[in-house]
């Protein structure tokens, strides 16, 4: 099967032969399966998640959000190298020009049993009033949104006057901040690290992120600074659900925000790109508090557009990563975009539930010809672009006239209750091997891979981990997902389905 080739099992009585099986008969099948891992190579992060498994299945399950340490500093200081240096492995892009480094990046990281989110800042380029407002402008963002900031000065060129920008807006905030002196390869360098005191930070940290000196000195002293929960990515348990109103510009975003709330609280303006913050409100909608954030509109190629719009972009990123559910707003009046088309891949990344709003639908209503033409061109357009995400609630509104404002309520609650689902470990792997054994995978170089075990690993999204002896092809693993939303109605959520291949021990 070719990676790109869709799996189709064809009709089945999955449903059906699932319902009629005991609940103790599946109880004792996965219990019996699980066992029989014992039999295959498992790692410290397997038995970890073998052991939760046991846990109150059918509860909620909120992790404590990890505390964000954010990496600053203008371009070509070596940013990019130390979040290499940190992860210890190669995954930010790293190149001797300023400006590699696009878009905030945020990665998993871990250091003496202390797990931590690691943001990597760039895309900082020069526009028509200089790069010192730039700079200083994505510093306060990276300043809002971490608990620690690690602001990295090339030691051997010495302080600049965009350095001065930041060390100003730092100076400011409540947060703990480092001051990271890099480039410092051998102790003949020392010198030009102590010259960094002048910025009125506190000691510099000399580190050479390339060779890796002096990094793990400085990562022991940040965890004395940084809390266990995060303060800025709270979950926010029992408040009104989150929802991030993004799209393209001049979609209707606002106008959408306004008559959600019922009164003027956005700037609305024919002009593209008007918003250029987040704007929390708290409205009611359907006899109950809800958190809209209205975004500035993303731009394709954004790193290509200068000062606000670019700025305006990674607060779009943010709202989005403190959302929980996002409504993407298309214009029905034109074609869907390319940036259509990006903006709902941003939300599938971030894994945020999601809801899908025609705006403008009141201009399809109308007898024109012209009109009708344009209805029957959309209709063709979601089929073929929008086809990865048909799962998605689609709400048809007008938000300037607020025609139908009322199905985005149930929309959002659909999404959004299917984002926290959990299938009990029993049931899920029921629903394995009776999908397995009426639909089994394709022979691959005369092998056939099997499940030996899934469990649910979380919700919001719900992520599921197969425990396989061979590679699942990617059509089969979209095969198990689209089943699964079948059956157990994961209508506007992202599934996610990860796979960890174990061989069998050696018997002595």
């Amino acid at each position: 099967m070719a990676d790109d080739e869709e799996y189709d099992g064809g009709p089945d009585r999955l449903a059906e032969r699932i319902a009629e099986l005991d609940d103790d008969l599946i109880e004792a099948r996965s219990e019996s399966l699980r066992q029989s891992l014992e039999d295959y190579e498992l790692d410290e992060e397997d038995a970890a998640l073998l052991a939760g498994v046991r846990v109150d299945e059918l509860g909620m399950e909120y992790s404590p959000a990890l505390p964000v340490v954010a990496i600053v500093g203008r371009p070509n200081v070596g940013k990019s190298a130390l979040v290499n240096r940190i992860l210890g492995r190669r995954e930010a892009v790293v190149q001797d020009v300023p400006g590699v480094t696009r878009d905030r990046v945020t990665y998993k990281a871990e250091w003496n049993d202390r797990r931590f989110s690691l943001v990597d800042t760039g895309g900082w380029e020069p526009d028509a009033r200089g790069i010192d407002k730039s700079v200083a402008s994505q510093s306060e963002i990276a300043i809002d949104l971490a608990d620690v900031i690690l602001f990295v000065v090339d030691a051997i060129t010495g302080a600049t006057a965009t350095d001065e920008h930041v060390v100003r807006l730092l100076r400011k905030s409540s947060k703990p901040v480092f001051l990271v002196a890099n480039k410092i390869d051998d102790s003949t360098h020392e010198p030009e690290a102590a010259a960094l005191w002048n910025l009125g930070l506190g000691e510099p940290h000399p580190i050479s992120a390339i060779h890796g000196r002096g990094v793990a000195d400085l990562l022991d002293a940040v965890l004395t600074k940084m809390p266990k929960i995060s303060a800025v990515a709270k979950e926010e348990i029992g408040g009104p659900r989150r929802v991030a109103i993004i799209g393209r510009p001049n979609v209707g975003k606002s106008s959408l925000l306004n008559r959600a709330a019922g009164e003027e609280r956005v700037v609305v303006n024919d002009l593209a790109g008007t918003t250029r913050d987040p704007v929390d409100e708290v409205v009611e909608l359907g006899g109950k508090p809800w958190r809209l954030v209205d975004t500035a509109g993303i731009r394709r190629r954004v790193h290509m557009h200068q000062g606000a719009d670019f700025y305006a972009s990674l607060r779009t990123s943010a709202a989005l990563e403190k959302a929980e559910v996002a409504v993407v707003v298309l214009d029905v009046s034109e074609p869907i975009s390319e940036q259509d088309i990006r903006i709902i891949e941003l939300v599938l990344q971030a894994g945020r539930a999601l809801v899908l709003a025609f705006n403008k639908w009141d201009l399809l209503d109308t007898p024109e010809a012209e009109r009708n033409e344009r209805r029957r061109f959309l209709e063709r357009e979601i089929e073929r672009d929008l086809a990865h995400v048909a799962w998605a609630p689609r709400v048809n509104i007008s938000a300037k006239t607020g025609r139908r404002l009322d199905k985005l309520v149930p929309a959002l609650e659909q999404s959004l209750e299917s984002w926290d689902r959990r299938i009990p470990t029993g049931k899920f792997n029921a629903f394995l091997s009776e999908l397995v054994a009426e639909h089994p995978h394709p022979l691959r170089g005369g092998k056939q891979p099997r499940i030996l075990f899934g469990t649910q690993a979380g919700s919001r999204p719900p992520t599921f981990v197969l425990f396989t002896t061979g590679f699942l092809d990617p059509g089969y693993r979209r095969f198990i997902q689209r089943r699964l939303r079948e059956l157990y109605d994961f209508e506007g959520t992202p599934i996610v389905v990860n796979m960890r291949i174990r061989e069998r021990r050696q018997r002595k």
